[in-house]
């Protein structure tokens, strides 16, 4: 290449460096720090730094045609997400082994604590194991499959479940059957849809019916739907092409909300519904993770309806299943002094996951899990032992 020429593509870099700086000037003279920051120590030119960083106008740019590039050639997305067939989105937490050997037992140890727990307390409680996606929407998967004790769990768990002797459901019919007539999972998001969270609910009600655990309430509710409304995924964000290459992300959906509400109080009216029920507290409280507690799939609505019940809900937001179950462990014994019932929503998959416990008192969680002789018992090794 001819000296001139070197010149010239030397200009340009630095015409091009020069351009992009003087573009991201605004960003940089927009930066304040909080007073405190101190300035001898680096802290504040680190915090400069980020600021800059996140301004810089090619990052955004560059994120996004990373992410399209990734996508549109191989079928990936950032660690986190699965890419399936036909623009379906798996979490990676459905498909990787558990990064403790032990996990599966150690979680187990602890939910057997909580049913002896519950069964001091003198109240039933029932696991609702719901399957994985993955497991429910194998037809949409791509290259990739789950590992060998990802596709075993279920099956494991429900032996698991016989031989603690925990009351459960196998869901994995009923939302099989369920989502013949309508999707019971988000395509782009690691949650269930309101269709599947009501077969859920009935699967569950006609569980408990028929082990006599539950007799239907004579509570009436109703349920009504609301007009479709765009729905963005959460495993979009492990597909990061907005907003340069958003053309390219998977096509979006919607959702159909739904809400339950018991039928006088929808013909009283707000003013006057908590007259008519006086000061009765529910007898059946509903545990879990944001499939609980997020309104838009109406899930435990749907449960009051199949219950024919009202119903306190513990779930929690991105806590998994075991942290609010604890918490509810640990509130005064009066307000749960009138329970008979607990369901605990448990996806499959946080079978192998940690769980972070460092809010609890670690001595109360060891007299949580109960004498030596329920510590040293393994409960896996017996449900799969020959």
């Amino acid at each position: 290449m001819s000296r001139t020429a070197n010149m010239l593509y030397s200009l340009l870099f630095l015409g091009l460096l020069l351009a992009l700086s003087l573009a991201s000037l605004p960003a940089l003279l927009s930066f304040s720090a909080a007073s405190e920051t101190p300035l001898l120590n680096g802290k504040l030119a680190h915090a400069i730094e980020k600021h800059y960083d996140k301004q810089f106008p090619l990052k955004e740019f560059g994120t996004n045609a990373w992410a399209a590039l990734e996508f549109t050639l191989f079928g990936e997305g950032r660690p986190g997400v699965v890419v399936g067939r036909e623009d379906w989105l798996f979490t990676d937490e459905e498909f990787k082994p558990a990064s403790n050997p032990q996990q599966l037992q150690d979680n187990w140890r602890m939910i057997a604590a909580v049913q002896e727990e519950f069964k001091r307390r003198d109240i039933d409680l029932v696991l609702a194991l719901l399957p994985a996606k993955a497991r429910l929407y194998p037809e949409q998967l791509a290259a990739a499959k789950p590992v060998a004790t990802q596709q075993a769990l279920y099956a494991q768990a429900h032996a698991l479940m016989q031989t603690q002797q925990l009351p459960g459901p196998d869901l994995l019919p009923a939302l099989q059957q369920a989502k013949s007539a309508a999707a019971v999972f988000l395509r782009t998001d690691t949650h269930w849809t309101p269709h599947g969270a009501e077969a859920t609910a009935k699967a569950l009600a006609e569980y408990l019916a028929a082990r006599g655990d539950w007799s239907r309430g004579e509570q009436r509710f109703v349920t009504r739907t609301s007009d479709s409304q765009p729905h963005k995924g959460d495993l979009l964000s492990f597909l990061p092409m907005a907003p340069y290459f958003a053309a390219l992300q998977p096509q979006a959906e919607s959702l159909q909300p739904r809400h339950t509400e018991a039928a006088e109080a929808a013909e009283a009216g707000a003013e006057t519904a908590a007259d008519l029920f006086g000061d009765a507290q529910p007898q059946v409280a509903l545990v879990g993770t944001s499939y609980s507690a997020n309104p838009k799939w109406n899930f435990a609505g749907a449960l009051k309806q199949a219950l024919g019940s009202d119903l306190l809900n513990y779930a929690e937001d991105g806590h998994g299943p075991l942290v609010p179950m604890l918490r509810l462990l640990q509130r005064e014994r009066a307000e749960t002094a009138d329970l008979r019932l607990v369901i605990w929503e448990f996806p499959e998959r946080y079978l192998m996951l940690p769980s972070d416990l460092s809010g609890f008192d670690s001595a109360w969680l060891e007299r949580l899990r109960g004498n030596e002789q329920l510590a040293l018992r393994d409960p896996v090794k017996s449900a799969t032992a020959p």
